[in-house]
């Protein structure tokens, strides 16, 4: 594309150079420039963009977006503008061709829940026959391509790219995880969102947003952004959430609102509840009229997040029977309740939870069904909100009989001392045990499990590496269970 193309549809405030050049493609990571591609310097969390421009023109860049007011070399065109990671969305979406203005486009945003019902909404669109794509924490599916996911949402000239894949491989829609860090980061800038689905907001994240206003209000611009594009968009939001009430008054939502839940007054609402061993069974009653559902996961958040799907699913126009038999044949998602087969008398079950809302949805479920004992292994990541830590450890210390504190991913922290900060929130209960190794902490747990006993190892999920100090170490609970247990039986 010719950068005069770009530059017509591109708000920025001067140009210094040439722009009758074509572009290659559109980068924010200098290493990855190639010749003739816009490079556009962002500012990152520890280094600014700038500092990378001359690299990028090395390797071939010959543009330069900035805020700055200073030309990289007489070769090079620079385009000043006001805000780069803006100038970056919007150069990519039209770079692209506005790929989500022909994809059915489902964006999920929340705290806990987004992982899930993101493959329930891909599941629902499978089964309907919208060929979707998905981008979410575990991994993204363009077409019959998996990759691994790198981040949550990607940033936003690679999110523009993987929509232009699937577009390109045939894909109708697209479900799409939205981090709030994404939203506050312009990451889906330029997107055209169908529906946009509001899960709960709980304690996370507080390290970037700082307070949980600020965190609400990343999460808000995802549903004040509906409306904006060719879409009139709508927007699913959780009622049984206080958040979700908020939001779904929210006067700045342009788009349709349609609340989900359990409680009185939600306009898609679950009656007739049935919670087995086995998933949950509840009748649906909403504009559409009513249909009963099987869930096949345990919990009451399994439910909801069943819930925003069919939704979500429904809001779409997908016809009910498709929505409602994919939801029946749902089966774990990877790292979230996830079952690790031990061949024994106790169960041992694999979480993402991550904040003290999270696990403690989950204990709570477990408990439910366990006989015995609830054993909990987990700990809370370094370089994050260390305001959660506590309160993590006083929910293990409520609803576990033992739980054995370890690390998560330290980062750059010392993991004995997140061990700590976590511990105090046992007061002055003694059913707990610190670990620092995480392989130890899991072989504790399974050595010291009894028939009926259920174990929970908490905290990582779906993930394959242990982050120490910049070094990522090959590390998987499914897999660290299932050798410990294989030794235990030799």
């Amino acid at each position: 594309m010719k950068l005069t193309e770009l530059l017509k549809q591109v708000k920025h405030l001067g140009v210094r150079g040439p722009t009758d050049r074509a572009v290659s493609g559109i980068f924010y990571d200098s290493r990855k420039v190639t010749a003739d591609g816009l490079f556009v310097a962002v500012p990152g969390a520890n280094h600014d963009g700038f500092e990378y421009i001359e690299e990028a023109v090395k390797r071939g860049a010959g543009v330069v977006v900035s805020p700055h007011n200073r030309v990289p070399g007489k070769e090079v065109t620079h385009v000043q503008v006001e805000d780069a990671r803006r100038a970056l969305a919007d150069l990519a979406d039209v770079y692209f061709g506005h790929p989500s203005g022909v994809l059915d486009v489902i964006g999920i945003t929340g705290t806990n829940g987004k992982t899930t019902t993101a493959f329930m909404i891909r599941d629902c669109l499978e089964g309907a026959g919208r060929a979707p794509g998905l981008m979410g924490t575990v991994q993204y599916e363009i077409g019959a391509r998996i990759l691994p996911a790198t981040r949550t949402t990607p940033e936003s000239s690679d999110t523009q790219g993987y929509l232009d894949q699937m577009r390109n491989a045939g894909c109708r829609s697209v479900v799409m995880e939205v981090s709030s860090h994404a939203l506050a980061q312009d990451r889906v800038r330029g997107l055209d969102f169908d529906v946009a689905v509001f899960t709960n907001l709980t304690h996370d994240h507080l390290d970037y947003h700082v307070t949980m206003e600020h965190y609400f209000e990343a999460k808000r611009r995802l549903f004040t952004g509906l409306g904006t594009g060719a879409k009139p968009g709508v927007a699913v939001i959780h009622r049984d959430d206080p958040h979700g009430r908020q939001l779904a008054a929210d006067p700045e939502i342009r788009g349709k609102v349609l609340t989900f839940g359990i409680e009185e007054g939600a306009d898609i609402r679950a009656c007739d509840i049935s919670y087995t061993p086995a998933g949950s069974d509840f009748t649906v009653r909403s504009p559409w009229g009513e249909a009963r559902l099987h869930i096949p996961l345990l919990g009451r958040f399994n439910l909801q997040n069943g819930l925003a799907a069919y939704a979500a699913a429904r809001a779409l126009g997908l016809d009910e029977e498709p929505v409602v038999r994919a939801l029946a044949r749902r089966t774990a998602v990877p790292g979230r309740l996830e079952e690790v087969s031990t061949q024994r008398g106790f169960r041992v079950f694999v979480d993402y939870a991550h904040t003290d809302d999270a696990l403690a949805n989950v204990l709570e479920t477990l408990k439910n069904f366990t006989e015995g004992r609830l054993i909990v292994v987990f700990g809370c990541g370094g370089n994050r909100d260390k305001s959660k830590r506590a309160p993590m450890g006083a929910v293990a210390a409520r609803l576990a009989d033992m739980a054995i504190v370890t690390s998560d991913n330290p980062r750059d922290e010392d993991p004995r001392s997140i061990i700590e900060q976590v511990c105090a929130g046992f007061g002055d209960r003694s059913n707990y045990e610190k670990v620092e190794d995480r392989a130890k902490a899991i072989a504790m747990a399974l050595a010291m499990a009894r028939d009926k006993d259920v174990i929970l190892v908490a905290g990582k999920g779906h993930e394959t590496t242990q982050e120490t100090r910049g070094v990522y170490s090959v590390f998987c609970d499914q897999h660290v269970i299932r050798g410990l247990l294989q030794g235990m039986e030799r």
